[in-house]
């Protein structure tokens, strides 16, 4: 697929309906040779549509006018290079602890948990967030640093309580560290225009996260995890997650890493979007949608249901 067409099929099929100056802006950086041409100087890993807007966005520019980002793009590129090749696509969205707490829950507990591509590590309190779940009571401390929402569909087991978790770990290739303001400032420049829920959510749990800080491993996780999975509690359940990480591997470190995950003792939770995923990840019963971004949570390789990419909805596939 040609930069293009991935900025096409970004407009088309991951942020339609959900923030339209990016669905303007993706298709305008589309329509624009010029900078399609200096995009297609970077490396493959660099030209993703989010990381280019975010940076535009980071440094100041109209990421959100599509009459005059491609222009500042082209304008400004020796600055929004080196932000691009500095920097990477962390989004941590809090949000989609809604998708995985079903899953978690359903588990012998304690948990000990290890997040995988892990960020800022925002993702490993599921236990501190309150959740509600359509008109159903809330779930979670009444105290949690941000309320998160989700639509459900279909039988999805709902849980009385939040798991208990006794330990908390992530591994990341350049951890973000919440204490420092410029990386937080560049977590924000992640979240899409138009989305100030998801903005609020990142900052009261960014703000939780400071006061209380995880444990966060710089490295590859098919080298990181076995070492730290011996670090892990006796007594609790280790669960291996991960959300929005393997399309950033390539077929063979993917498959390096599930083999790796699969000869650990542990629980193996997966968040992971795109139908385009091997079918070692997870085996569909039956096929996401081809008209919007659906994320599909699995235990151990088994899917459960689709979901929003932000934990926005929730889909049981049984």
């Amino acid at each position: 697929m040609d930069t293009a067409e991935t900025y096409r099929r970004f407009a088309r099929q991951e942020v339609r309906g959900l923030s339209p100056a990016y669905e303007e802006v993706a298709r305008a950086v589309a329509a624009d040779p010029e900078l399609v041409g200096l995009i297609d100087t970077l490396p493959p890993a660099k030209r993703q549509p989010n990381l280019l807007l975010a940076a535009a966005g980071f440094l100041g520019g109209p990421r959100d006018d599509a009459a005059r980002l491609p222009r500042w793009c082209v304008r400004h590129w020796d600055a929004l290079r080196e932000t691009i090749l500095t920097h990477r696509t962390q989004t941590n969205e809090a949000g989609r602890c809604a998708s995985l707490l079903p899953v978690l829950a359903s588990l012998p507990q304690p948990l000990a948990l290890i997040e995988v591509g892990a960020s800022a590590g925002l993702c490993l309190y599921p236990d501190r967030y309150r959740y509600r779940y359509d008109d159903l009571p809330p779930v979670g401390p009444a105290d949690g640093p941000v309320v998160l929402t989700c639509r459900t569909n279909g039988r999805v087991p709902v849980p009385e309580r939040v798991p208990e978790v006794v330990w908390r770990a992530g591994i990341d290739l350049d951890p973000v560290d919440v204490r420092d303001d410029e990386a937080l400032r560049w977590l924000e420049s992640l979240v899409w225009p138009g989305q100030d829920d998801r903005l609020e959510r990142l900052r009261g749990a960014a703000r939780m996260a400071r006061e209380d800080p995880p444990l966060l491993v710089r490295g590859d996780a098919t080298e990181a995890l076995p070492e730290l999975v011996d670090r892990a509690p006796g007594g609790a359940t280790v669960v291996v997650f991960h959300s929005a990480v393997l399309p950033y591997l390539d077929a063979e470190a993917r498959d390096r890493f599930v083999a790796t995950v699969r000869s650990l003792p542990v629980r193996w939770v997966s968040n992971e979007g795109s139908p385009r995923l091997p079918a070692v990840l997870a085996r569909l019963t039956r096929p996401l949608p081809e008209d919007r971004l659906a994320f599909l949570p699995a235990l151990d390789g088994e899917p459960l249901a689709m979901a929003g990419p932000h934990g926005e909805w929730l889909e049981w596939l049984a």
